[in-house]
């Protein structure tokens, strides 16, 4: 498995995870097609830039053109201050392969070498049991249910929190 940046070229991944019903369950439904050509764009110049950590998920690094999902971690501001937010997505065909996880560790790795990013939140829907049950395996510390907003749409959430430089090695 190898973790490369977002591209325009990954538009057909893109489209596949957000806007079919399955896989956007947790997330409050599909998004819709319009508008997922500049998301991507905007994600590929973020990656570029370094601004932040728009990845996709390459199985076989002998066969990069084929994606499994994607990573991300980026900051934003919240109520409370600016925080770093890592997300995932795994398409079915890839799920239950332990590819999310690799590809999560990986990226929490790479925040601790670079001492980048400080604290790391994650909001998984409290419906999502496997993204709860990854959380919970690599070491996030779970402190509340909280409603956050996503894509419009309010989500209930749990809220994950870990150190990459001190809970991950």
């Amino acid at each position: 498995m190898q973790l490369r940046n977002v591209s325009p070229d990954d538009l057909d991944a893109y489209v596949r995870m957000r806007c079919d019903p399955v896989m956007m369950a947790d997330l409050g439904g599909p998004l819709p097609l319009e508008g997922m050509a500049d998301k991507v764009l905007r994600d590929a110049q973020q990656a570029a830039a370094d601004l932040a950590w728009f990845k996709m998920i390459v199985p076989d690094p002998a066969s990069p053109d084929v994606v499994a999902g994607t990573v991300t971690l980026w900051s934003h501001d919240t109520d409370d201050g600016p925080i770093s937010e890592i997300g995932w997505m795994v398409l079915p065909e890839f799920q239950g392969q332990g590819l999310g996880k690799r590809a999560v560790r990986a990226l929490l790795e790479q925040a601790r070498h670079q001492e980048r990013w400080g604290l790391v939140h994650a909001f998984p829907s409290t419906s999502n049991a496997a993204s709860n049950g990854m959380c919970r395996s690599l070491g996030f510390r779970f402190l509340s249910e909280v409603a956050v907003t996503f894509a419009g749409r309010v989500l209930n959430t749990n809220h994950w929190i870990i150190d990459p430089g001190k809970d991950v090695n």
